[in-house]
C-alpha cells in the first residue's frame, strides 16, 4: 500500500506517517526504486496498535522504547511487558480520574436542569 492508501486506511495524515517512522513510533518502512515508500501488511498492523495505544494516551516515549525492544527479539520480552503493564497502569488512573470528571459534570448538569433552568425560565419576559 502507498502512503496515500495508508493515511485514508487508518486515517491517519501522511505527514503523522512519515513522523511515526523518522521517531521509530513504527518500523522503518521499505521503499521502492523510486524511493516510494510500500506498507505492508505488518507494517499496517503496526499503524493500528500505534494508533489505539496513542487514541488512549499512552506515552510516546513507552511505545517507541516498546517497539525498540521489540525488534531487538525474544530477550526483551520481560522488559516489553513491564512497559505494556506500566502504561495500562497509568490508563486505569486516567480512566479513574475522567470518571470522576464525567460524574461531576454529570452532577452540575443534573443540578442546572432541576434548580437554575426553572428560576431562569420564570425570569423571561412574557
Amino acid at each position: 500500500m502507498t502512503i496515500s492508501e495508508v493515511s485514508k486506511k487508518y486515517e491517519i495524515s501522511a505527514d503523522t506517517l512519515r513522523y511515526y517512522e523518522r521517531i521509530g513510533l513504527i518500523p522503518k518502512i521499505y521503499r521502492n526504486g523510486n524511493g516510494i515508500r510500500e506498507y505492508t501488511e505488518e507494517d499496517c498492523r503496526w499503524i493500528e496498535f500505534v494508533k489505539c495505544m496513542r487514541g488512549a494516551g499512552i506515552q510516546v516515549e513507552a511505545l517507541i522504547e516498546y517497539i525498540k525492544l521489540f525488534q531487538e527479539g525474544d530477550s526483551t520480552i520481560e522488559a516489553r511487558k513491564k512497559i505494556l503493564i506500566e502504561q495500562r497502569d497509568h490508563l486505569i488512573d486516567n480512566i479513574e480520574k475522567m470518571q470522576k470528571a464525567l460524574e461531576r459534570l454529570n452532577f452540575k448538569i443534573k443540578r442546572y436542569e432541576t434548580r437554575i433552568l426553572p428560576v431562569e425560565n420564570s425570569l423571561k419576559p412574557f
